[in-house]
């Protein structure tokens, strides 16, 4: 008898947000419109199931055919090189969603939506 486990896209997506927001540069994710009606419509969907919603403003995930896309949109730091830290988190984001779900990811999208000044 085999055993198919299937990983729900928001728990991909929490994964992939704790690892791009934990990536040295990055200052937050910005969920942008498209975002914040995803994360609008998970967050329903998991209250009205009786779950607390977790935390993946900023990230969309796309599962097909049990290959996993990652898009992240996100605000970085002036101290840093912007392409530097894109590169970094689609590197963390990969390893972690490998490493904590067993799933290959095949494709990380970064988007800088901003980046922020240093802080005086």
């Amino acid at each position: 008898m085999s055993v198919e486990y299937v990983i729900a896209d928001p728990v991909i997506a929490s994964v992939a947000a704790r690892a791009a927001i934990t990536t040295p540069g990055v200052v937050r994710l910005e969920p942008g419109l498209r975002g914040l009606v995803t994360a609008w419509t998970r967050a329903a969907r998991q209250r009205w199931k009786g779950l607390d919603p977790a935390p993946a403003d900023g990230v969309r995930v796309r599962t097909t055919d049990g290959r996993v896309s990652v898009h992240v949109d996100l605000v970085t730091a002036k101290v840093d090189q912007a392409a530097a830290v894109g590169r970094a988190v689609q590197r963390a984001i990969g390893r972690s969603v490998t490493s904590q779900t067993g799933l290959v990811v095949d494709e990380v999208s970064v988007s800088i939506m901003d980046i922020e000044p240093a802080s005086r």
